[in-house]
């Protein structure tokens, strides 16, 4: 008679009555406890697990239909975050990381290093159609992507020392003041001779964007653009060209990073940016016939779009309860 034992194996009911008979009479003469081991020893080499249908079908891989479903939303965040890069020249991380974790289920850590791989290609994409137009400023460009390779480098160490938290609510804070100061009427220069305080001054702004990437995961066009046309009183559609050339190498730099710490689904990565480069394109050519005016209002808004998401996220984690470190 057999019978399937807690540990999923099967057992024979009558052995149980032997070993106990023989048990008795290894108390009565230790030399029977050599044979005894041995042919337990033996019964045990001979039970077999018990796999249940049940247990089959919950240790085999998702379903075609699961992974279907994902596949195809992981698109959609690709495509919705191609427009925005196209419009407001902004890598699209901003949409990409709460895609990927609240729609997509993927861990956080995971989401901030394949957003700002899939960021790569998008800005790509976003690049040619504003370079088409002439609304790419190398010089200003050149001197941001220096700081902000350095700063995407700082961001990476700086992931592990400084508290999420308070640098959450200060990169709120700035969205914040930023949008309001785009809200108000600004004016547009011209490509002037660059000194060595604006050179300086970009640098240190690139070095900050490069920080947020690899903080964040973002390609950090919501701090280059404003800057650039608060600062220099730049174009809003040269900046904004200017960011996404200044993305790409950030994207770069933060990808080979965050491979190396295993923090990245270049899978994933991959199908975002396809799915956002034709969206890039159509973007960028909507951004380039806007006025600077319906510009400026709708980066306001999605500044405070941003911010406010940012703060709800650090609400709902203090709710429940986790530790920022």
């Amino acid at each position: 008679m057999r019978a399937t034992n807690v540990l999923g194996c099967e057992d024979d009911v009558g052995d149980d009555v032997e070993e106990e008979h023989e048990l008795k009479e290894i108390s009565a003469n230790p030399k029977n406890g050599t044979i005894f081991f041995a042919r337990m020893h033996q019964t045990i080499g001979n039970r077999r697990p018990s796999v249940s249908p049940w247990n089959a079908m919950s240790e085999s891989s998702p379903s075609p239909t699961h992974h279907s479903a994902s596949t195809s939303t992981i698109v959609l965040v690709g495509i919705a975050a191609g427009f925005l890069s196209g419009m407001f020249g902004v890598g699209g991380g901003i949409l990409i990381v709460p895609g990927l974790v609240l729609v997509a289920k993927m861990d956080q850590r995971i989401a901030h290093g394949t957003s700002l791989a899939a960021v790569l290609p998008i800005s790509a994409s976003s690049l040619m159609s504003y370079w088409a137009h002439d609304h790419v400023d190398w010089r200003v460009g050149a001197c941001l992507a220096v700081g902000a390779l350095a700063g995407a480098l700082i961001g990476t160490r700086l992931l592990h020392v400084l508290p999420h938290r308070t640098l959450a609510i200060g990169f709120a804070t700035l969205l914040v003041v930023t949008a309001v100061r785009l809200f108000l009427p600004l004016e547009s220069g011209t490509r002037d001779v660059l000194s060595a305080g604006t050179i300086s001054g970009l640098v240190f702004i690139g070095v900050a964007t490069g920080i947020l990437a690899g903080l964040l995961g973002v390609g950090g066009g919501v701090v280059m653009v404003p800057a650039m046309m608060m600062l220099l009183q730049m174009p809003a559609a040269v900046a904004k060209g200017t960011s996404v050339a200044v993305i790409i190498p950030t994207s770069i730099m933060g990808t080979w990073r965050n491979r190396t710490k295993k923090n990245v689904d270049l899978r994933a990565a991959a199908i975002l940016g396809l799915g956002g480069i034709l969206a890039a394109v159509a973007g960028g050519w909507i951004s380039a016939r806007m006025t600077d005016t319906v510009s400026n209002v709708l980066f306001a808004t999605l500044l405070l779009v941003v911010a406010t998401r940012l703060i709800l996220q650090i609400r709902a984690e203090d709710k429940a309860g986790v530790v920022h470190n």
